[in-house]
């Protein structure tokens, strides 16, 4: 059902980003030079609890959520969660701009009916009007549609930890609004470069291209670090763990750098090359004139400079102390050279700060 009342916020909301590997937590609150950093945490989940972005084990993920929401502040309350994968459709539509509010949520259902290829009493749709071609006299419109199982997945893991949903966002929008932490550290705070932000999961490597300080494209790729780690394992014969505690120990063959970070660097070079080009090929935007790495690629040892001379732009990893986000020693210290992988649950708590439809 779409509705088109809005409700400013009432309270701070607790980013929840639920991955294949993990799912980390951030709360945020205002402070006079940006946001401030109340709360962090990160729990494991086991293989097979999430696949593709899908919970397929809901008795773990509730499991998990108790551990985080341990983690939090008594006060928070409420918290925000995002869909992604093969279940989630985004897409942008034109309308009249003289249709009422009540005329424009009907004419979208029509036009949802016809885009969506399941029935409309199995998902759940919103949208949000963007801007008005005066020449035209037609808004653009975002509409956003998921299974409804897959939202209801999510507020079901809200709600084991006791906390209340406000929002279920899409991954990649949450990822793109993440940027206002950084921008402030980027020439004019980044309104005048169009920035690639490409945060890498376990299973998935999302996109969100950020133009004139909005996100203006979002593309998921079914890439991520488990092929790095299932390479290792096929290549020197190693198990699941041992594969993966090797990478991140830093205990691999001497020959590794040739026989499987090399490979693996390119495919990943290519994946984003491939998507640039998607984007410019469909916009007004010929270029990019910065990417910003995100999530675990962040630790992938030389990945960063790999990117920059292939795709001759600068590229940098995800640091938001550097911009607008601050915290205490504490915190800083709990989370050292890991913020990185936290950026698409930030995007979910900046949701606080922001309306959203009741």
């Amino acid at each position: 059902m779409l509705a088109n009342w809005i409700k400013p916020r009432s309270t701070e909301l607790v980013g929840v980003d639920i991955g294949t590997q993990e799912i980390k937590a951030v709360l945020l609150s205002q402070s006079p030079h940006g946001y401030q950093l109340e709360a962090i945490a990160r729990i494991p989940l086991e293989k097979g609890v999430v696949v593709d972005r899908e919970i397929k084990n809901s008795s773990a993920v509730a499991e998990a959520m108790k551990q985080v929401r341990a983690q939090l502040p008594r006060k928070a309350r409420f918290g925000a969660a995002s869909v992604s994968g093969s279940t989630v459709m985004t897409k942008v539509i034109f309308m009249d701009a003289n249709l009422s509010d009540e005329e424009l949520e009907a004419q979208i259902e029509i036009e949802a009916d016809n885009l969506i290829p399941y029935p409309l009493e199995d998902v759940n749709i919103d949208f949000e009007p963007l801007e008005v071609n005066e020449a035209t006299s037609k808004v653009s419109v975002l509409l956003a549609a998921c299974r409804s199982d897959n939202v209801e997945s999510r507020v079901e893991a809200l709600e084991a930890a006791g906390l209340g949903s406000k929002v279920v966002d899409v991954e990649g929008y949450a990822l793109g609004r993440s940027f206002k932490l950084l921008a402030p550290q980027l020439p004019c705070g980044g309104a005048t470069e169009v920035v690639a932000m490409v945060d890498m999961g376990a299973s998935m490597t999302t996109f969100a291209i950020i133009a004139e300080g909005e996100t203006a494209f979002i593309r998921e790729q079914a890439f991520g670090g488990e092929q790095y780690t299932q390479t290792i394992q096929s290549y020197y014969g190693m198990t699941g763990e041992e594969a993966e505690r090797a990478k991140i120990a830093g205990e691999l063959p001497h020959n590794f750098a040739i026989e499987v970070l090399e490979p693996f660097q390119a495919q990943f070079v290519q994946q984003i090359r491939r998507t640039i080009q998607i984007f410019c090929n469909a916009s007004k935007h010929k270029h990019i004139d910065r990417l910003i790495l995100c999530g675990g690629a962040v630790q992938i040892e030389g990945l960063c400079e790999r990117l920059s001379t292939e795709l001759e732009i600068p590229v940098q990893r995800a640091d938001p102390f550097g911009g607008a986000l601050h915290a205490s020693e504490m915190l800083r210290q709990s989370v050292a050279g890991d913020i990185g992988r936290y950026m698409v649950a930030c995007g979910l708590a900046l949701r606080s700060f922001e309306s959203w439809h009741i």
